[in-house]
């Protein structure tokens, strides 16, 4: 059986394609079109999709949308008006889009497929418990799914055995703990469903000076359910702001402009919001651990994402075991609502994630017929030498694009579509958000560690699992001066475990560096600059590489080093800001 899972029409569009148990193809359409998070629908995705599994549109047996419009449109017409006249402007900008394209959504994919077939349909807090469990290396967890809002339903909580799923209760809309983070990150100036992540990187720099504050906009529960206090928020009735000024008075200060300075205060707002919101997750996950008495946990939607949430839920919760799927978002619900109908159509489970490689990929003759095409002079590399002269330039202190294999299906590069450098050099985390990522300076970096080696480095048991970077734990002590290019600034980093079975070159090119330096561990960041998606072709890879401070770009057996003009990166700065700050 074939099942083709698409996301869409919100942020994130997606499209995966499960053959039987395994995922043979997953990717954002943001990677194609080059607009970072696009709604639009997936066709480039899709056509992706089947071309590179040589599988025909005829081929495939179900076609499956991640969640249900005519739920969620009776969610957004009851809300309106129950708060008239307040949505008057809500309801002229959403009414249209609604009665002429979303409640025609089986319309849309039979027209973007060019094809006249049934379509089904998942709910879609469903779609991202199915995402959380289904691909999870559990037989049987408990299920915790938490964003801004599906249908209804914002918070889900269930459990899982075998290829059976069931949700068995639900915190509905407006109370979101997904909405709640999105205020907050309105708040500090920063773009809702972009720069969440800005939110937790901001946090460590401040203290809890206003935890009261937040407190006070959310009521938590023994059960774990919790309430938003509604007279601070206008996202029920509302399309232009998340919050009102009741909120800014509750802590003193209209919001920040975008870009302006941040100053303590900022940080403290970030630092205590980001702290309620992970006491809010935590009270959540302690009541369903003590419901379900299950000691493993699959956990699905954006607040998946809060990897510094997370570590506190392994820690702290009374569950054993985490899993949470690198595409937690909307992007996965596509992957969830295609392996809920393999299993309940098909009784079939997809087999467990190890890695993310679900993505496009470029043979080395694609490669290099590309960059020879585009006037660069690539060097080819046997695999040792490769890995032997990668390491060399990282000892050496080189930052380099990394382009390898089939591209990552979530927000985080992973080993194939990453920026590397020497984690011992401090600074590198300015250079690089300088002259590279042409970003705030603030933004931590996350490190690549060896799975075997990573409790030598970092405070974790030994053997943890952490291959999605979503997993925030502590840098040993002894290690951070060794570390100290990502090592964040309250001594955590946001780790990323690599087996040899999941991505051999990565792992390779790990332990070849340790040789040479003694420290198994690399800066890894996204192969991307502020602004844009992650890089997905060659010519993508090679304009990054001569537009920003990378010092080589090697990619697939291929090393292209030395630049014909020199990088003007004040403009590079500029064109970032500029793109990030479109609608």
């Amino acid at each position: 059986m074939r099942v083709l899972g698409l996301s869409f029409d919100f942020h994130d569009s997606a499209a995966v394609l499960i053959e039987d148990h395994r995922i043979v193809a997953a990717a954002a359409e943001e990677r194609f079109v080059r607009r970072k998070h696009t709604a639009e629908f997936p066709k480039e995705a899709i056509a992706w999709a089947l071309e590179s599994t040589g599988t025909s549109l005829a081929a495939v047996d179900h076609v499956v949308f991640y969640e249900k419009p005519f739920q969620k449109f009776d969610r957004i017409l009851t809300t309106a008006l129950a708060s008239w006249p307040r949505s008057y402007f809500f309801f002229l900008k959403s009414m249209p889009q609604w009665l002429v394209r979303k409640l025609h959504t089986a319309r849309q994919i039979r027209k973007g497929l060019g094809q006249d077939r049934s379509v089904l349909f998942a709910s879609h807090h469903l779609s991202h418990a199915a995402s959380a469990f289904f691909p999870s290396p559990f037989e049987e967890a408990a299920i915790i799914t938490a964003d801004g809002v599906g249908e209804w339903a914002t918070t889900s909580f269930g459990r899982g055995a075998g290829c059976k799923l069931e949700l068995e209760s639900e915190i509905r809309f407006p109370h979101s703990l997904g909405l709640y983070y999105s205020a907050l990150t309105a708040y500090l100036g920063f773009k809702v469903n972009d720069a969440e992540w800005k939110v937790m990187g901001l946090a460590p720099y401040g203290e809890p000076r206003f935890v009261e504050q937040f407190r006070k906009l959310i009521q938590l529960r023994e059960d774990g359910s919790f309430a938003l206090d509604m007279r601070y928020f206008s996202h029920a009735f509302s399309t232009r702001s998340m919050i009102n000024t009741r909120y800014e008075r509750l802590f003193g200060r209209p919001r920040r402009s975008p870009e302006s300075a941040l100053e303590q205060f900022h940080n403290d707002i970030a630092r205590s919001g980001q702290q309620v919101l992970e006491e809010a997750m935590l009270n959540l996950a302690r009541a369903v651990q003590r419901r379900t008495g299950l000691r493993k946990l699959a956990l699905g939607g954006g607040v998946g994402l809060n990897c510094v949430a997370n570590w506190r839920i392994l820690r702290e919760s009374g569950f054993d075991e985490i899993f949470i799927q690198p595409a937690a978002g909307d992007d996965g619900g596509a992957l969830g609502a295609a392996a809920l109908v393999m299993a309940e159509l098909g009784g079939v489970r997809v087999e467990p994630m190890q890695h993310a490689l679900f993505g496009p990929a470029w043979s080395d003759a694609q490669i290099e017929s590309d960059l020879l095409r585009l006037g660069a002079k690539p060097r080819r590399y046997e695999r040792a030498a490769l890995l032997e002269e990668c390491a060399r330039r990282l000892h050496a202190k080189e930052i380099l694009g990394w382009f390898q294999g089939p591209m990552e299906f979530g927000p985080r590069a992973l080993g194939a579509r990453s920026i590397l450098s020497t984690a011992s050099d401090a600074s590198m985390k300015d250079k690089i958000n300088a002259r590279v990522k042409y970003r705030e300076a603030f933004r931590p970096f996350a490190p690549s560690v060896p799975k075997h080696l990573a409790s030598r480095w970092f405070d974790v048991p030994e053997g943890l699992d952490s291959p999605f970077m979503l997993l925030v734990p502590q840098v040993r002590p002894e290690a951070r001066v060794l570390l100290p290019a990502i090592t964040h600034h309250d001594g955590s980093a946001r780790i990323q475990t690599v087996t040899h079975e999941a991505n051999a070159l990565y792992h390779d090119l790990l332990l070849a560096y340790g040789e040479r330096s003694g420290i198994p561990v690399l800066l890894n960041t996204s192969f991307n600059v502020r602004g844009e998606p992650i890089v997905n072709t060659p010519e993508q890879a090679l304009t990054c590489f001569r537009n920003t401070g990378l010092d080589a770009l090697v990619i697939g057996s291929f090393i292209v080093s030395g630049k014909d003009e020199p990088v003007d990166h004040e403009r590079g700065m500029r064109a970032s800001v500029a793109l990030e700050r479109t609608p």
